[in-house]
């Protein structure tokens, strides 16, 4: 009874209940604070979403493809003709701007067992809750720039931009596509703040002007000395 209501309580903390869209959903701000960064969108991971579509005895993982809100004109199609997921990169499509890139791909969320919301109050164990609750797009910062890298780069977003995500099941057995979400609603990552004029009086002078007069001040103090 108790893991019931454990599974209900952490999926409707993040709106991914069975009355939900099924579409990505940024995480919960109680775990994700100050979501979204500048460059980055921390999203919940498909619990229990695709439990219709898993058949036992074979093998699933989870694509996350991103894209920036304009190339939905272009083109949103994930999969080629035969089902199975394209493998479009974030370099090809210019970070999201001509269609959908692969942004991460991790295992299937158990829907079971999700993580204990209680173990997020403990240091130890807040880490581990939050690696299996969420993903951050735009986390990598080295990998666009790292020759030895082999894995999906999942690099920093464009700041003010507005983006979109799709979650899809991958039968790894046969290389298909078994189930996809909806594309999320728009998604836009912080602006970058311009520093604020410091209003003072008299003469209402700005930041600028303000640390200049407090170095000339220290300057004439030193000399006095």
């Amino acid at each position: 009874m108790c893991s019931c209501w454990l599974v209900l309580a952490f999926c409707c903390l993040g709106q991914l209940c069975a009355d939900q869209s099924l579409k990505p959903q940024l995480a919960a701000s109680q775990l994700a604070t100050n979501n979204p960064t500048l460059t980055t969108v921390a999203l919940e991971k498909p619990f229990c979403m695709f439990d219709s579509s898993l058949s036992p005895n074979k093998s699933y993982i989870i694509y996350l493809y991103a894209m920036k809100e304009s190339a939905s004109a272009i083109s949103s199609l994930v999969t080629d003709n035969s089902s199975k997921p394209l493998d479009s990169t974030f370099q090809q499509t210019s970070g999201g701007q001509f269609g959908p890139y692969k942004a991460a791909l991790f295992k299937v969320p158990s829907c079971a067992s999700p993580p204990k919301l209680a173990d997020v109050g403990d240091v130890n164990k807040v880490s581990d809750v939050l690696k299996q609750y969420l993903f951050r797009v735009g986390d990598d910062g080295t990998c666009l720039y790292d020759p030895n890298f082999l894995g999906v780069c999942n690099p920093p977003l464009a700041p003010d931009t507005t983006y979109r995500f799709k979650y899809v099941l991958l039968d790894t057995t046969e290389g298909i596509m078994k189930g996809q979400t909806l594309w999320s609603d728009p998604i836009k990552t912080r602006r970058v703040k311009l520093p604020l004029k410091i209003d003072t009086w008299p003469g209402r002078r700005s930041g600028d002007m303000i640390v200049i007069t407090s170095i000339l001040s220290s300057g004439n103090s030193l000399s006095c000395a």
